[in-house]
């Protein structure tokens, strides 16, 4: 068989608004700043911060390091396609942006779980949060997490690499989409599909109904609580976390969840910029707008440098 190996891909972007590349680049290029700014925040007001140094913060600036990490894989090169037009990217570049995008969203994912097993325990299980959330075990979850999403992550991507690339070298996305890769093999992609349609699965309906199941207790614990401002406190912690979830759920469901990657192409290009631009600027904000202590913790950090 005729057939050649694929040195790089051109990413094709947004084509139908790449006259606005400069505005696009400007917008973009704010968002991913503050993005980077905001989690940067939590990172150290939970790390200087004595107050802040529980289970429940640890486990929130581990989040916003893994996502400060995970938009830096993607951002960067969709505003270098804004401003510059630098739409091609090399084969092992491509694979290795895949699986660092795969890697740490999953990680985002099982990190998102283990929150809300922390928040049932601390609202369920009270007497027992303590001695559960401990410090080694904190530490263990989040290397749980890690671990488990490379061996998935890795599994696939392995497999991606071995595949032959001989038709076209243009990537309806813009970055290294996993399915837009797979899309463009001439090999027979079949098995790849189901192996990473099954990943994506196990991922999101794992996270997905163990988090539904820690909140259905803790809403039957909340709703027996005596005191109205005890409930009205319970649920402003979990109430930010509901929103997050439901915003990353929702855009990966309708990317991952469906067997066949190539008969929505152009429309998960849209819905990953909910994961990659929207859902970062807004999880800083979300988890710090309505949160008392880590208002306090900035007042006195300011009153500090006063």
């Amino acid at each position: 068989r005729n057939e050649t190996t694929m040195s790089e891909f051109t990413l094709l972007g947004f084509p139908a608004v790449q006259h606005l590349g400069k505005v696009l680049f400007l917008v973009h290029l704010l968002a991913y700043l503050a993005s980077i700014t905001g989690n940067m925040f939590i990172i150290t007001i939970t790390w200087t911060d004595h107050r802040l140094q529980t289970p429940m913060y640890f486990f929130l600036s581990s989040f916003s390091f893994c996502e400060f990490c995970f938009i830096t894989t993607v951002i960067p090169k969709l505003l270098s396609i804004f401003l510059l037009g630098q739409q091609t990217i090399k084969f092992t570049s491509c694979l290795t942006q895949a699986f660092s995008f795969l890697f740490l969203g999953s990680t985002i994912f099982f990190l998102m779980t283990v929150m809300s097993l922390d928040r049932y325990l601390a609202i369920c299980k009270p007497l027992h949060y303590p001695t559960i959330m401990s410090l080694k075990v904190c530490f263990f979850l989040v290397f749980f997490c890690y671990t488990l999403s490379f061996i998935f992550i890795t599994g696939v991507i392995l497999k991606v690499s071995q595949l032959s690339f001989c038709g076209s070298n243009i990537i309806s996305h813009f970055f290294c989409d996993l399915g837009s890769l797979i899309h463009l093999s001439c090999s027979e992609t079949r098995s790849i599909e189901m192996l990473a349609f099954g990943i994506a699965l196990f991922i999101l309906l794992t996270s997905l109904i163990i988090t539904i199941i820690a909140y259905s207790n803790i809403v039957v614990t909340i709703m027996h609580l005596p005191s109205a401002k005890e409930r009205q406190r319970a649920f402003s912690t979990c109430s930010s976390h509901l929103l997050v979830l439901s915003l990353m759920y929702g855009s990966c469901v309708f990317i991952y969840i469906k067997p066949k990657q190539a008969s929505r192409l152009d429309s998960n290009r849209e819905a990953a910029l909910v994961n990659t631009v929207v859902t970062p600027l807004l999880n800083p904000i979300i988890y710090t707008l309505r949160n008392k202590q880590v208002h306090q913790a900035l007042r006195d950090a300011l009153s500090r440098v006063k």
